[in-house]
């Protein structure tokens, strides 16, 4: 039995916008959360003598994690509440960063990531469905854009905030994760003041979920997915190896402007999650395939001039590209979902981002090691702008097929 929505229960927490801008708020700490050990990869590596590939797979057991709440609980929230589930969400992020704070061998950046993976997974789903639901019914679009904008703001924050505290304050392993630990505190605060949208089912089916999207749901759904894995992928590869690709290649070891260049690419997916809300979502996704292109072409150039200045152009063109692919697809998904449905396919819809964003990464650590970081990165480059292409010539036929659809109605009409 589904979950239905609640109406009139203003008594129960707040409500509307007020109530999207506070899920939000804890939304982006959650991620934010995802994201804080990337500049200190080069640290820790050192401290627990490991390399590259390794440090993939340390990234990469963050999205087995992701991976692995979506389908095992993913769809509870539509069944026993929102609330709880973004409780369990904040409760192993806290976790999370208490492993990080104590980590003392190479094991506990394993369990830490894990735990955070997992944290994002109930939250990704959930908080999703939960900002869509208490949206107001004419700001659906507005709201898909906030829970696209806080999801990626939070990731692009995270490196930041512990680069600079990294470089320029004392404790550069420990004082990012107490900040961390604060800001989990009011993320709790938040959550709890927000009424609860959906009933409890009466009867709770809590076995695993299987990838299932309504036949109603799936062509909308396979279109987004295709556009945005390679979107996330690009994000793998500059979460994961930019203090790689900016100490090996292009020499420099600040750990705050490796946080930069990770910023740098979450921004420009914000403003491309922005535009696709102007320009329509079709071609947005289609327009954001193209910028993932040529993104990809500036950053496969980038490590074999060598020049920073390009990489982050790469890295600016296909983060604007990625996030209108992205924003577009999850508005389109969400906007056919039924509602007691809505967080089983969000979930679904993300399991695709997040083996994006660790299987392909994983990859090009492991070439790293045969090949160097400028060739593995190079084909790397090449692979996802093969990928975007495909996808840019699906939707390039999907929207010749509409046009002809509308022609033959208009035709008809005229008759």
């Amino acid at each position: 039995m589904g979950s239905r929505l609640l109406r009139q229960r203003p008594e129960r927490g707040v409500t509307g916008w007020p109530a999207v801008t506070l899920i939000g708020a804890a939304f982006a700490v959650v991620m934010l959360g995802a994201t804080l050990p990337t500049p200190l990869y080069p640290l820790y590596e050192k401290a627990f003598g490991f390399g590259e590939l390794v440090t993939t797979v340390v990234f990469a057991v963050y999205a087995v994690g992701v991976i692995a709440a979506l389908l095992l609980v993913g769809h509870w929230s539509d069944q026993v509440g929102r609330r709880p589930m973004l409780r369990a969400g904040l409760a192993l992020s806290g976790l999370s960063a208490l492993v990080f704070l104590l980590a003392g061998a190479l094991g506990w950046l394993f369990l830490g990531r894990v735990l955070s993976g997992l944290s994002a997974g109930i939250f990704t789903g959930t908080a999703t469905a939960t900002i869509m639901d208490l949206a107001p019914e004419h700001g659906k679009a507005r709201a898909s854009l906030v829970a696209a904008a806080v999801n990626t703001g939070g990731l692009g924050v995270g490196p930041v905030l512990a680069g600079i505290l990294a470089q320029y304050a004392p404790l550069p392993l420990v004082l990012c994760f107490i900040v961390d630990l604060v800001l989990v505190v009011v993320a709790v605060l938040c959550v709890e003041a927000v009424m609860e949208p959906v009933r409890r089912a009466s009867t709770l089916r809590l076995w695993p979920q299987k990838i299932n999207v309504p036949i109603e749901v799936r062509s909308v759904f396979i279109k987004a997915v295709i556009a945005g894995f390679a979107g996330f992928a690009v994000l793998g590869l500059f979460t994961a190896l930019s203090p790689a690709f900016l100490g090996t290649v292009l020499h420099n070891t600040n750990h705050a402007l490796t946080g930069v260049v990770v910023l740098s690419v979450f921004i420009a997916s914000t403003i491309g999650q922005s535009l696709s809300l102007i320009i329509g979502e079709q071609r947005a996704l289609m327009v954001g395939c193209a910028g993932l292109i040529a993104g990809m072409i500036l950053v496969g150039t980038s490590l074999l001039i060598p020049s920073l200045a390009v990489l982050i152009l790469g890295a600016v063109i296909a983060g604007v590209g990625q996030g209108m692919s992205f924003r577009a697809g999850l508005g389109s998904v969400t906007g056919v979902c039924p509602p007691d449905q809505r967080g089983a396919i969000t979930s679904s819809y993300f399991v695709a981002f997040f083996a994006g964003i660790s299987i392909p990464v994983i990859g090009v650590g492991a070439a790293a090691n045969s090949f160097g970081l400028v060739a593995s990165g190079t084909v790397f480059a090449a692979l996802v702008a093969i990928l975007a292409t495909v996808a840019l010539l699906l939707l390039a036929r999907t929207g010749r097929h509409q046009d002809r659809c509308l022609e033959s109605a208009a035709e008809i009409s005229h008759r």
